[in-house]
Order: C-alpha cells, then sequence, then structure tokens
C-alpha cells in the first residue's frame, strides 16, 4: 500500500537514495537525517519512492530521480510504498567479542 509525503521546501530535504533502473533496484530511502524535513515527516529508511511528483520512478535512473528532486523549488510530493524488511533499529553495530585487535581500516563500514 502506497502513501504521499508533501515537502515544504526549499531543499535540502533530508534523506538519501539509493538504487534506481541502472543498478536494477527500485529507489529507496537509504538514510535520513536527523533533524531535517524528511525526518519530521513520515519518510521510513527502507521505504520504496513509487514517484516523485507525480512521475512513476520504475524506469528512472538513479541521476533521473536525483535531478527531478533537484529541480523541485517550493514543494516536493513523494509517493512511497513501505518496505517489508524490518529496519534496522540501531545504526551502531554490536561490539565485536573478538580476541584479536581489529585494524581501524579492515573494520565493515557501518551505515
Amino acid at each position: 500500500m502506497s502513501y504521499s509525503v508533501t515537502l515544504t521546501g526549499p531543499g535540502p530535504w533530508g534523506f538519501r537514495l539509493q538504487g534506481g533502473k541502472d543498478f536494477n533496484m527500485p529507489l529507496t530511502i537509504s538514510r535520513i537525517t536527523p533533524g531535517s524535513k524528511a525526518a519530521q515527516s513520515q519518510l521510513s529508511q527502507g521505504d520504496l519512492v513509487v514517484a516523485i511528483d507525480g512521475i512513476n520512478t520504475d524506469t528512472m535512473t538513479h541521476l533521473e530521480a536525483q535531478n527531478k528532486i533537484k529541480s523541485a523549488s517550493y514543494n516536493l510530493s513523494l509517493t512511497l510504498q513501505k518496505s517489508k524488511r524490518p529496519v534496522p533499529i540501531s545504526t551502531t553495530a554490536p561490539p565485536v567479542q573478538s580476541p584479536l585487535p581489529v585494524i581501524p581500516h579492515q573494520k565493515e563500514p557501518s551505515y
């Protein structure tokens, strides 16, 4: 089931996008900046972007979607679909219980 959000501009809107036709992945909200316009709306990390300003995103590349969002001058209207995957509660990695020291450049990136 989809839902719509209208963010009042101007940008920055406060979210990051991943995916696109060129990545063979649906456009998805990958990050929401705390305290941003996106954070104050119903947007959730992992939600699928179905349409940007009424234009379906099925055939959009990442760059096309990015440009469409950047070109929104005052209001940004998004149609989204809640992710079926559970969203991680914590963004910090659990402590590693390892007898070996972890070298900083070998740590896995935390998202």
